[in-house]
């Protein structure tokens, strides 16, 4: 297949675009800059330099391709703005054409859950409230085959915004890391080659639809995490910190996400597309891979 790629520079997008290419399908990847389309070219793939929000010229671009995945993210406060202008031009170049369009989006619009599904309710905190109106109105453009992949947190080959920060978490005088809250809350997580490999089984499937849950199903603490990142970053251990020190060190909006308790396990996906994730935990990367120090 020909895919057009945004976010493929990006942590997730570049192991999309590795696992792409891997399986045989020729990819274009919307880039901002030259620097960046050196980068994909550099890896293989072809480079379209164009501004996301440029609607006309990004979906005569996307008309060229047989699916179209969107994992670039700004990551502040555009980003809702980034994505309703992808979704403006994905409706006008895909509407009809019963092609695929898959966007990422992420567990933390479910909210408090130690047991998400896809028929979960959505409780999205501030940071993501914006997420779910902009994917319902492309799950209900006609005529196309729209697949929301509802990540956990991404890590892995020493990447990934959440992981670097528990290593950069800041330290007590006796040189423990401090983590985020108490330390009970259960994050879900996954590694984003397992993520891309589930993109790529999605892209391929005629039959995929809808929300899926992407994690490995692994039910681990924060404070399990945060000891395993001790290690990795070479500190004393980890000790908990509170609510309050969390909210102050990020902001309310990011720390609320941050000490959500969440837990899934992904039936959906193992069930309908084989997905079953390969890759070791966030735990044992910190511990014995990509994150030691």
């Amino acid at each position: 297949m020909h895919v057009a790629l945004t976010g493929g520079t990006g942590f997730v997008g570049s192991h999309v675009l590795t696992e792409l290419q891997e399986h045989g399908h020729e990819v274009t990847a919307l880039v901002r800059d030259e620097t960046q389309a050196d980068r994909v070219g550099a890896r293989g793939a072809k480079a379209a330099v164009v501004d996301l929000y440029d609607r006309p010229a990004v979906a005569s671009l996307l008309r060229n391709a047989d699916g179209v995945i969107h994992t670039a993210s700004p990551g502040d406060a555009t980003s809702a703005d980034l994505d309703t202008a992808v979704v403006d031009a994905v409706i006008e170049a895909l509407e009809g054409t019963g092609k695929a369009y898959l966007p990422i989006s992420g567990l933390w619009v479910f909210g408090d859950n130690p047991s998400i599904t896809e028929e979960s309710p959505f409780n999205a905190p501030a940071l993501v409230a914006w997420k779910e109106p902009i994917e319902r109105r492309v799950l209900s453009a006609k005529g196309i085959r729209v697949v929301v992949p509802v990540s956990g947190v991404a890590y892995g080959d020493g990447g990934g915004g959440i992981p670097g920060l528990l290593i950069g978490s800041p330290r007590d005088e006796a040189g423990n890391l401090v983590m985020l809250g108490t330390g009970q809350q259960h994050w879900s997580t996954v590694h984003a080659a397992d993520l891309a490999d589930f993109f790529r089984r999605a892209l391929e499937s005629d039959s995929a639809r809808g929300y899926y849950v992407i994690a490995n199903g692994l039910y681990s603490t924060l404070a399990e995490i945060t000891q395993a990142a001790a290690v990795a970053a070479g500190a004393t251990g980890a000790v908990p910190g509170s609510d309050d020190e969390a909210r102050a060190r990020l902001g309310d909006y990011f720390a609320e996400v941050l000490l959500l308790d969440q837990g899934t396990k992904a039936a959906k996906a193992r069930s309908e597309l084989d997905w079953t994730p390969s890759h070791p935990s966030l735990v044992d990367e910190f511990l014995h891979g990509s994150y030691r120090h």
